[in-house]
Formats: structure tokens, sequence, C-alpha cells
């Protein structure tokens, strides 16, 4: 007899867009206990029905949206929608998340997964009310940007409806595109957008009415509440709901991240706008996601300038990177704006602002000309330009063509040395934080399964010096720090809970001990699954995920080779104060974190001792069965 699920829903929805038909599952028990949901989810799912070779933009690609045990509940922060799929931007496992209440909602319809598979044979959304799922004629909405779309939709089928969605990027199949929801909390990296832009699924339309039930609610109640308490008494809580993640712009700035002139990284002129008591003048409300109260989101007005009058949400710490220090920008309402065209539009803002300045570094090094550039003038700190390019990149129009694949492809068909200049790792844009001021948060980008992504391993150690000050510039121990920070982020977003949310209640106990012990007994509450109350058990899931992340790209072909960091970031000495004269030792630092793992160390492939010690022997044989050599 199938034992009871608590906390889940208890079905996964697989939706056929080839046939145009909708199975609802079982979820299996032995798929919640030795995985959690969410990532976890998403990873074996990927693992087991996503065969190597297959072309991230073909029907046999899958796009799994998966979901925790808490999300839907009380639990503040653990309402996270999680994208795993094939990336036709890196060519290996990908794995996207976002908020607001997208990933609730289907909770409340009854579902702990979707698994979209197939092609329909024209635009179609999927409209998911309860057990009711039907494909519906999307002809009407394509072409439409994400606003326009949402609005059009809900009136179709339930104005209260949530909802995820692409935009004309993801119709075009531009490699960074994302999906966006109707709040715009975008799981936004790796082209997800673009996957089902190849499919013809323009949106995903969910109401919900139920409930989970959980396994204990008294003691769930009575955690939920040990858990606000910490929130509003955590020293990180009143910067993330005063301001967001823009509380940090200036701060890291100073620290050496925040990135300048597409990681040259020399001094940025004006930079004092970057300051908080600069930036909150902008702010007229603040929302959060779903049952969170941090509250993090904010919605900007801009007064002057030919953008004024746009009211939107605030470019997050990423984007207000991405379109600002990089691209050497100063001009917040130009930055702002190119935010809003992304959610609008369906773009990551990470990459597509990192490309951006990576085509400003050609044009200033005289590697494209405005022949190339179809008469733009690519100067450092245009923010007119770059809001232009935006628009290009999205409808894929001149230039736009181009660097709508990504600056590797790019580069490599613009040629002339162009490959120097583009600063990715597994061929996703880094992110907002330089590899040379911090060790190990850079060593997690160089060897993170889905490329140069901040989230992977965010080495709070390094970077904020909570739980514990760690010198972010040694090379010491920072293998076994990267591998620790890694699989704890796998272990908390396998229980759905957003990053954010994990640091304030870790800086309010002030030990990451405690923060797992309460997850554990969290999930216990909610499930009634006798493992995970032991906190061990919670960090053993998060390096088992880690692991067959990590095989699938094995299967792909990834080996140590692919996990690289740019010439600029091995050779260029950092300019600037603190890391003043650091460069990053990225062939020490794989052997420290290789061994660190149990992996092989001249290959990076994870050895069959460790596989079974993780409970993956399946995943060993498969990968010996393909003729991939374990150690």
């Amino acid at each position: 007899m199938t034992k009871k699920l608590y906390g889940y829903a208890g079905r996964i929805l697989r939706v056929d867009l080839t046939r145009k038909t909708a199975a609802k599952v079982e979820t299996p028990y032995e798929l919640a206990r030795d995985f959690i949901g969410a990532r976890g989810f998403g990873a074996k799912i990927l693992w087991d029905e996503v065969k190597p070779g297959v072309d991230p933009l073909s029907p046999e690609n899958k796009m799994v949206l998966s979901f925790s045990p808490l999300t839907g509940t009380p639990a503040q922060s653990f309402h996270r929608l999680f994208a795993m799929f094939k990336s036709p931007l890196t060519g290996g496992y990908f794995r996207s998340n976002g908020g607001g209440f997208f990933a609730a909602e289907v909770k409340f319809a009854g579902y702990d997964a979707i698994i979209v598979e197939g092609r329909a044979d024209k635009p179609t959304y999927v409209w998911v009310c309860d057990d009711d799922v039907e494909f519906r004629d999307a002809a009407h909405v394509w072409g439409a940007t994400v606003d326009g779309a949402v609005d059009m939709l809900r009136d179709e089928t339930d104005r209260n409806a949530r909802m995820l969605a692409i935009g004309p990027a993801g119709e075009r199949l531009v490699r960074i595109a994302c999906l966006v929801t109707e709040d715009y909390r975008t799981p936004g990296r790796g082209g997800g957008g673009a996957v089902w832009g190849s499919k013809n699924l323009k949106a995903i339309v969910v109401r919900g009415t139920k409930r989970p039930e959980l396994f204990n609610p008294d003691l769930f109640k009575e955690l939920v509440r040990e858990q606000v308490d910490v929130y509003r008494k955590s020293p990180l809580f009143e910067a993330f709901h005063s301001l967001g993640t823009n509380s940090v712009v200036y701060q890291f700035y100073t620290l050496g991240h925040h990135p300048t002139y597409n990681f040259k990284n020399v001094e940025l002129e004006n930079v004092d706008v970057w300051r908080p008591e600069v930036l909150e003048k902008y702010v007229v409300k603040h929302y959060g996601c779903f049952t969170c109260a941090i509250a993090c989101g904010k919605r900007w007005k801009l007064t002057k300038g030919p953008y004024a009058g746009l009211l939107w949400d605030f470019p997050e710490y990423e984007t207000h990177w991405s379109f600002g220090s990089t691209c050497g920008v100063t001009n917040l309402e130009a930055i702002t704006y190119a935010n809003m065209l992304c959610d609008r539009y369906g773009l990551d803002t990470i990459s597509t602002g990192a490309v951006v300045a990576f085509a400003m570094e050609l044009y200033e090094k005289g590697l494209i000309t405005e022949k190339e550039t179809d008469g733009l003038r690519l100067r450092w700190g245009d923010g007119d330009v770059m809001v232009e390019l935006v628009r290009k990149i999205a409808l894929r129009e001149g230039i736009g063509d181009v660097l709508a694949e990504g600056t590797v492809r790019a580069a490599d068909a613009i040629g002339r040395g162009a490959e120097k200049f583009a600063m990715h790792s597994k061929r996703l844009e880094l992110p907002a934080y330089d590899p040379r001021a911090a060790k190990a948060h850079g060593l997690s980008y160089a060897t993170s399964n889905i490329g140069g992504s901040h989230m992977i391993g965010w080495n709070k150690y390094e970077i904020l010096s909570m739980p514990e000050k760690v010198d972010p510039l040694t090379v010491e121990g920072k293998g076994l720090l990267a591998k620790m920070v890694q699989d704890q982020t796998a272990a908390y977003e396998s229980a759905g809970w957003c990053a954010f949310g994990e640091l304030v209640q870790t800086a309010g106990y002030g030990s990451v001990e405690k923060t797992m012990e309460w997850i554990g007994r969290a999930l216990y509450a909610a499930t009634g699954i006798e493992e995970f109350k032991d906190p061990k058990y919670i960090w053993l899931v998060g390096e088992r995920v880690y692991n067959v992340e990590r095989a699938f790209n094995v299967r792909e072909g990834f080996t140590r080779e692919d996990d690289l960091l740019p010439e600029r970031i091995q050779k260029t000495p950092f300019p600037r104060a603190p890391a003043q004269g650091q460069v990053f030792e990225l062939d020490r630092l794989l052997n420290d974190y290789y061994t660190a793992r149990g992996w092989d160390v001249e290959t990076g492939v994870p050895t069959r001792g460790k596989l079974d010690d993780l409970g993956l022997g399946f995943v060993a044989d498969e990968l010996e069965k393909l003729g991939k050599a374990l150690g």
C-alpha cells in the first residue's frame, strides 16, 4: 500500500503538447523521500526522462516545473517556482527559479510538479483549473508582450488566475529568453523562454482551490511562529524589507563586486548614485511573494528624463549591475527602462546586460564598427543605446540577431578574437560578482552545473562574513567551502526556499546548523517523513541533488575542461581595492574542490564510490553503460 504523502499535493501533471493530453500521475513516495521536492524533483525527473544528445529546442527536450512540500503553506519564503530543462544556451542541465504566486497556485490546483513535453502544432496555452486541464489556441496572443498576454488570458480564464508566460523573445528562440510570471518574478536564466517558444507554448494559466494537508499542523504552526520571530529580529531583515537587494549595491561595489566595464573592473564614474539614500527615493510601493514577511519587492517611479512616468518593478541587484556598472551606465532611469523591456519581452536581465557590455567592449576595441551595429555607437555609459540594444536583442533585429545567441555564440560569429571578451562559464554569462574578489564564490561559478550563476553557491561566508568571517582572497580551504555552500543551497532549494529568506533566517539564528535543524523539523511537521527530522539527512539530499545534476552534464560530455573562467579573470590582476592585484588560481582551486567532492581530480567526474554512498548507484550504472569512466 502506498504511503500517504502529507504536505505534498500527491500528483504530478504531465502535459504532452504534441498529443494535447494531460496525465495526472501519483507523486512517488520514494521521490519525495529521496529528493524532497522543487529542485530535487526536477533534477531526478530530468535525469530519468531527457536522454543524452537531445537538441534543447526539439520536442524531445522537457521542462520540469516543480515545487516544495512547504509551498502553499504559511511557512515563509518557500513558494518558489523551479524550472529544470536542458538549456539551449549552455547545452547542459539547467535549473532556474523565481518567486511570486504561481508556485502556490499550482499546489492549490493539486500538483507537486508539471512536466512539459512535446511540441504543439500551433501557438497554444494551457489552462489548469484544479482537475480540469485544457489546451487552448494562443494565436491571438502570440507576438504579444507578457503584460498584454497576461491581461487577455485572464479575461478568457479567471481574473484571479496566476500565470507563467513567454514574450516575443522566447517566441523568436532568443537563447537568453526567460519565463515570466504575471507579477514579473522571473525564472530568468538559461533560455527557458526559448524552450517554450520551440514548443509553441505561450503560457500556463492556473487557478486552484485546494490546500495541502499537513502531518502535524500544531507543530508546524509553532515552527512558523518561530520563523517569523527570527526573521523580524534578524539584522538583515530591515535592509531587505526597505530596499530589497538594492540595499547592498554600493556596499558590494566597494568590496570589489558589482564589476564594471565587462569585468575590467576599473573605477566607475558617478558611483555615488548607487548609495541607498539615492535609490530609496524611487520607491513608491513595497510588495512580497506569497506569505513572505520580508516583502523585498519594490515598485519604482521615474519622474525625470525621457523615461519619466514609468511605474515598474525596481531593477534588483543583478539587473542594476547588468544594465548599470558592467555597461558603465549610471543613468538609473535607463536601467529601470531596460528592466521593464526585459520583463515585457521576456529576457534574462543578467545575460542581456552582459551581452550588451560584451558588444560595447568589442566596439571600444574596434572589433565591430557602426557598419555591424546598425549605426549605433556602442559607447560605455550610453544608457539610451543600451536600451535600444535590449529591444533589438528581444526582436532579433540587426546586430540583435547575433547577440540574441549569447556571448559565446556571438563571439564565434563575429570572430577577430571576440571570444576573449565573452565573460562566461559553460556559456552562461557571469553575474555581478568578480571571482578574483571572492575565491570560493568564483569557484562555484566555474564548477556550477548550470554555468556562471551566483545563486548555485552564493557564499555568505566570503561576501557577508556570516555566520562567520572567511578571508575572501585566500585559496586555502576554498574547495571544501564551495562544496559545502553548493550542497547547502541544493538542500534548501529542494525544499523550495528563497535564498533571501535563508540569509535572513541564518543571520537571525547566527548559525547554519540551527537553520538546517529548523528546516528539517518544518519538513517533518509538514510531511511526516521520518528521515527529514535529521539535519544531516537534509545535507545529504543537497549533495545527492548536486551529484545528479553533475552526472547529467557528464552524460552530455562535460568534463573538467568545461569548469572554466575567462582568461581575464585568471590572468589580469584585479585593479582596485580591496582585491587589488588578485587573479583567480583556477587549477589549484579545482584540484581542492574535486578532492573535497570525492570526484576524480583529472576529469571532474564523480566516482563510483561517491555515487554509491549517496544512494545513486543507478546513476553510476548508466554512466558506465554509456562508457563514461568513473574513478
